[in-house]
């Protein structure tokens, strides 16, 4: 009798599963090219941002929320205000930030609302000395708009 209850419930389990999966719409195979078009854009922003000496504006591209982590060098910072409190701290002026540019940028969509990102960060700074290294980005989509989440950041230097 047990195991009857138990083929009854992954029956209808099963059935409401279909049903879930039959009533969402399609994904389009553009879909996945446009999100990964908006994180690249997202990222050129962000590096447009930095280059002009723009720290907040750099900011914009990080989801502001206390539950936002950023792990780097000195272990993992949470929250936006934190990680801007750190950035501003680090790169206090044009000299320290450099021209930023990423490359090898492999955009990963995991789920249609989150995606990663993996890929090298180098800052030119011929006063200070060039800096660089590789990014592991986690990014949510947030009412149509693609916010970093979380950023495990390293310097190769």
């Amino acid at each position: 009798m047990k195991h009857k209850y138990i083929l009854q419930l992954l029956l209808f389990s099963g059935v409401g599963l279909v049903g879930c999966t039959a009533m969402r719409p399609a994904a389009t195979a553009a879909a996945p090219a446009a999100a990964r078009r908006a994180i690249v854009q997202l990222l050129t922003t962000q590096t447009a941002a930095w280059n002009r000496g723009d720290i907040p504006g750099f900011m914009e591209g990080y989801w502001k929320s206390d539950s936002l982590v950023f792990i780097g060098r000195k272990g993992p910072t949470y929250g936006w205000q934190p990680t801007l409190d750190n950035y501003r701290k680090g790169y206090p002026d044009a000299a320290a930030m450099g021209q930023l540019a990423f490359s090898g940028l492999q955009v990963t969509l995991l789920a249609p609302t989150a995606a990663q990102v993996v890929g090298r960060w180098h800052l030119a700074r011929p006063a200070a000395g060039d800096v660089g290294g590789y990014f592991l980005l986690v990014l949510r989509q947030f009412d149509g708009q693609w916010k970093v989440v979380a950023d495990h950041t390293n310097s190769a230097q």
